[in-house]
């Protein structure tokens, strides 16, 4: 195997495929970072934990053909620090070793053979009748705003996945972890026309996010296979199991409309939280919300450290109500609405609270408040 490469693509095609790896591996060679010439012109990068998988091609120079599976860390260092020049790799026959090379640095790394790699995930065969096309920059937006509510991903159960419903050319998202729920609907180009829901894990779409950068397509294809979901640009593939069961009727648990409302800066309120929360309890998180005519009340106590508060003025106009949230819950919820002021409506102490834009952007997430003792 020989062939060069330019050192942005590759690293770009590192970046996109490391963090498939198996951070626990059992198998030596899940810790690897598959690389595979395609053609003159291309070689492929994959990587898998058995759970996920991405698969990228990237533009190169190949002289002659092969495979060999590369330690992702050591890789991805070597790369990172080379000149900005063409990068040679080179592999003899009938061994493991990889020689790279750049102006005046020289690596020999030790491989492990590509036959050891899952072959599963070598040749994706794909139903054309099971995919759909959908605009990149809109889904991604949708992923990052209504995705933070789900349950861990290392859980198994549905509440660690995100539901994605996509039904003509509306696209909604929504994650639950049980104390709070997110869901946002965005217009987009939905090409194909079919109506999905599907379960994916959080873990899958959060990934996706963080790889998105480097994808330049204005959409990407997304298919169902089996029990699995891949997500497909011209040059990058994404493989992931779906969680198969009932997602929870998210919707029949969002209130229409609120006793009270209050409105609140959300930079303001931001800001107040963070400070405010510099003297909560960091094994309960909570900070106690006081409304009353115009004004909102934060506070946080520690028994043995001291306590803190804070003012701010807020158009309301209801009764006083006092209610205690997990702060972080609330902070995570004004970083993904995009607007100047939040809509937070009320009911109980104890009912859950709705916390949504002053806007035309339809997003909400809802909160389950905790008990003040």
């Amino acid at each position: 195997m020989k062939f060069l490469v330019k050192k942005e693509d590759l690293y770009n095609g590192i970046k996109i495929v490391e963090r498939a790896t198996s951070m626990k591996a059992l198998q030596p060679v899940l810790l690897n970072i598959l690389i595979e010439t395609v053609n003159k012109s291309t070689i492929r990068l994959v990587a898998t934990d058995l759970d996920y998988t991405v698969i990228t091609d990237v533009d190169a120079q190949v002289e002659e053909e092969g495979k060999i599976t590369l330690p992702s860390k050591t890789l991805n260092e070597i790369v990172s620090k080379l000149g900005d020049k063409l990068i040679t790799f080179d592999m003899a026959d009938g061994t493991s070793v990889v020689n790279i090379t750049c102006q005046n640095s020289k690596f020999d790394i030790i491989g492990i053979s590509a036959s050891e790699f899952p072959p599963e995930f070598m040749n994706i065969q794909l139903n054309e009748e099971n995919g759909f096309e959908i605009s990149l920059r809109p889904f991604v937006k949708a992923v990052r705003q209504a995705g933070f509510a789900a349950a861990s991903f290392e859980t198994s159960n549905l509440l660690s996945g995100i539901v994605c419903d996509i039904n003509e050319n509306i696209l909604e998202i929504a994650s639950t972890d049980g104390n709070r729920l997110a869901r946002i609907r965005e217009n987009m180009d939905n090409k194909d026309s079919k109506n999905k829901q599907l379960i994916i894990p959080s873990k899958t779409l959060n990934e996706f996010i963080k790889m998105s950068s480097f994808i330049d397509d204005e959409s990407v294809k997304i298919y169902t296979e089996k029990s699995k979901i891949i997500i497909k640009s011209e040059k990058t593939t994404t493989i992931s199991r779906l969680l198969e069961g009932q997602f929870p009727k998210y919707n029949q648990l969002i209130p229409q409309q609120s006793p009270k409302e209050a409105i609140v800066n959300v930079a303001f309120l931001t800001s107040a939280l963070e400070r405010v929360s510099i003297m909560v309890n960091e094994k309960t998180s909570i900070v106690k919300f006081e409304f009353s005519e115009n004004s909102l009340k934060l506070s946080g106590d520690t028994p043995d450290s001291g306590k803190s508060e804070e003012f701010i003025d807020i158009n309301y106009k209801g009764e006083d109500l006092t209610i205690a949230f997990n702060y972080r819950y609330v902070l995570e919820a004004l970083k993904n609405i995009d607007s100047d002021e939040v809509k937070i409506g009320l009911n109980t102490s104890l009912s859950a609270t709705m916390f949504k834009p002053n806007s035309d952007e339809d997003f909400v997430c809802l909160i389950m408040p905790v008990q003040i003792k």
